[in-house]
């Protein structure tokens, strides 16, 4: 029989036969390569694809994985699983951004950031029907209808529908409203015909003209396009005032008062800015918040805040552009110009990134970087809500990292003391453990042995106790902060 040793010999030299087969194999595919733009894949043992990225050069970006040691473990890791690697080569950057972000969300790979799902976020739908609906949604049905959003915001979704249900009267119901059942008389008026809120096309009394043309100027609405609506219901009101139909222009009036009125409260910069992206980014350890903006004659129009789960060391730079390609694609914005916190080694075709220092566009980029942030504080929250634990290492780090401690200060003790004109001196102590108070160690001293403290008037003298806490937090009279260390009384 084999001895154990020499089988594990064995296996072993057959393991790093393997291994070398593969390495070899990796060679080879990484040194033939093109220098083009394109999107790589790569593939662990199973044949599953771990990792999809972008490169402007594929030859130069998947040899940096080989050719020099990664600091960071997860890259490491990444690299170690790789048994195969396929490429695509395309035209331009762009090209190559749009083809990784749709790989990306089609394969799900390992190491790759992913999108939370917002599936929890509602949409507005504009339904694909002879005489269409205007509602929230969260399903998205590919059957012809438009929709609008997700929104993050809900009370602004709210808004625009509310605004909507009072410019125009349009149906709520989920009759079949064709040509042939209304021709028929297959339908009655209900209750919404009678407190105004439809004009019944469901049994002739609004023409399907009339009612497309609503739905037309609900599609601007929607698009952020107010300002033309506003100068359209103006020119309508004028007009029947001058042809003497006071009754006719007094509701357009009220028309434009009330979406004049929306767009007071959506205004936040000049109108002259008009089809503009605004993108921003935070990140912690483990996560990735990114904001988007969209502005429509000087208002905006879109907003969406989202978060990557990071996978492997990603840069700002990278996750932004990720976010950038995600949501340009899923809101279909075709803007020319995108605002950004900082520079961008990316090209798109007819788009112009920008940096603003001052102005109006300055001050979106601020707004966009304030929304960003409260999210982020939302989600840690959130989070800290589910693990209490997770909130008490956090302050901990804080607080090691701010006094520059070699550990987490896992027991504070904090003193301060009191005196009526150097006489009467007290003193107290309170004490944390683990970031939370701990009452039972709490200490105060009565005025009973007065001492005079080196450069803090009068003190008290405080009893020994042990063990000793990590740090010592004096008041400002006190000078430093203190090493820690106790004095018997």
């Amino acid at each position: 029989m084999l001895d154990s040793s020499f089988i594990e010999i064995l296996k072993r030299t057959s393991y790093n036969m393997e291994e070398l087969s593969t390495n070899e194999y990796l060679r080879g595919i990484v040194l033939n390569l093109p220098s083009t733009p394109g999107i790589y894949q790569y593939l662990n043992k199973e044949g599953v694809i771990i990792y999809v990225g972008k490169a402007k050069n594929l030859k130069r970006r998947v040899y940096s994985y080989f050719s020099k040691e990664h600091q960071s473990a997860k890259t490491r890791i990444l690299v170690s699983k790789i048994a195969d690697i396929r490429y695509i080569v395309v035209n331009t950057e762009e090209d190559a951004l749009l083809l990784e972000n749709n790989l990306i969300k089609k394969y799900k790979p390992r190491y790759n950031v992913l999108l939370k799902d917002d599936k929890s976020y509602p949409s507005i739908c504009v339904s694909n029907e002879y005489f269409p609906r205007v509602f929230k949604t969260r399903q998205i049905i590919r059957n012809g209808s438009t929709y609008y959003g997700p929104y993050s915001h809900i009370p602004s979704m709210q808004a625009v529908l509310d605004l909507i249900k009072k410019l125009y009267p349009l149906r709520t119901c989920h009759l079949a409203l064709t040509p042939e059942n209304i021709r028929q008389g297959k339908f009655n008026v209900c209750l919404e015909y009678h407190i105004k809120n439809c004009k019944g096309p469901c049994i002739g009394m609004q023409s399907h003209d009339e009612y497309m043309d609503n739905i037309a100027q609900v599609k601007e609405i929607l698009k952020g396009n107010t300002q033309a609506i506003s100068d359209a219901l103006m020119k309508e009101m004028m007009s029947l005032a001058e042809e003497m139909k006071f009754e006719e222009a007094q509701k357009v009036k009220e028309k434009y008062e009330l979406i004049e009125s929306y767009r007071a409260k959506s205004e936040v910069v000049s109108s002259i800015l008009h089809n503009i992206d605004v993108f921003s980014i935070e990140m912690d350890e483990n996560s990735a918040y990114i904001n988007y903006l969209h502005i429509t004659n000087g208002c905006i129009n879109q907003a969406f805040t989202f978060e990557y789960k990071k996978r492997l060391n990603e840069t700002k730079e990278e996750l932004l552009q990720l976010g950038i390609i995600e949501m340009r694609e899923r809101y279909k914005s075709c803007s020319r110009e995108i605002i950004v916190p900082f520079e961008l080694d990316m090209e798109l075709n007819n788009v112009t990134f920008t940096i603003p220092q001052r102005g109006d566009k300055k001050h979106l980029l601020e707004l966009s970087l304030l929304n960003v942030k409260q999210y982020k504080v939302d989600r840690l929250k959130q989070a800290e809500k589910l693990n209490p634990e997770q909130r008490s290492v956090r302050l901990l780090k804080e607080i090691q990292e701010q006094l520059q401690m070699d550990k987490m200060p896992m027991h504070i003790e904090c003193f301060d003391n009191s005196n009526i004109q150097g006489s009467d001196a007290v003193a107290a102590c309170v004490v944390f453990k683990k970031a939370r108070p701990s009452k039972k160690d709490e200490i105060f001293i009565p005025p009973l042995r007065p001492f005079p403290a080196r450069g803090a008037g009068v003190g008290v003298r405080l009893p020994f106790r042990a063990p000793a806490p990590q740090d010592v937090v004096l008041p400002p009279g006190a000078g430093r902060r203190a090493s820690p260390r106790a004095e018997r009384a």
